[in-house]
């Protein structure tokens, strides 16, 4: 009786085998593959790839109580790997309006793994500081308080 049990083991085990896994894809297979500044949208390369798909209006004056629910996200999800003017972990945040969009800032907070996949500048950040932003899991209202937060270091700066 074992020798005619042995085999139906084997053809379990192997079923077993092929059915985990046989619906799940491959590592990496989920994301798109990486691709170059000519594959994204004239948008995509000037805002960033992700949720924020139209350019983000920044009022002209600060709007205080939105900046304030930022600093206190940035300072319980940010300020361990950011600073305001210098380089930590990550880059510092104090004058990065002036060097991308709100847009692009969301985009980078709110998903960061297809940033660094297909975005050109993430991937130059990503070699220049070797550490990977991880995704927060904030909300897009989230993403836009800290905007409005890093509004107000970028006016509090003197000199540039």
């Amino acid at each position: 009786m074992g020798r005619h049990l042995l085999p139906s083991l084997v053809l379990a085990a192997a079923m077993l085998v092929a059915g985990c896994g046989g619906d799940k894809p491959q590592a990496g297979a989920a994301a798109p593959p990486a691709a170059g500044a000519g594959e994204l949208t004239p948008f995509q390369l000037e805002h960033g790839i992700g949720p924020v798909t139209q350019p983000v209006a920044l009022e002209g004056k600060v709007d205080e109580a939105l900046a304030a629910k930022g600093k206190a996200l940035f300072e319980t999800k940010c300020s361990a790997c950011h600073k305001m003017t210098e380089k930590y972990v990550g880059p510092p945040l104090g004058d990065v309006l002036a060097r991308r969009t709100p847009a692009y800032v969301m985009n980078m907070i709110l998903n960061p793994e297809g940033m660094y996949t297909r975005h050109p500048t993430a991937k130059q950040l990503l070699g220049e500081y070797m550490t990977q932003m991880p995704n927060l899991g904030l909300t897009q209202e989230e993403a836009r308080q800290l905007v409005e937060y890093f509004r107000t270091q970028a006016t509090s700066k003197t000199g540039s």
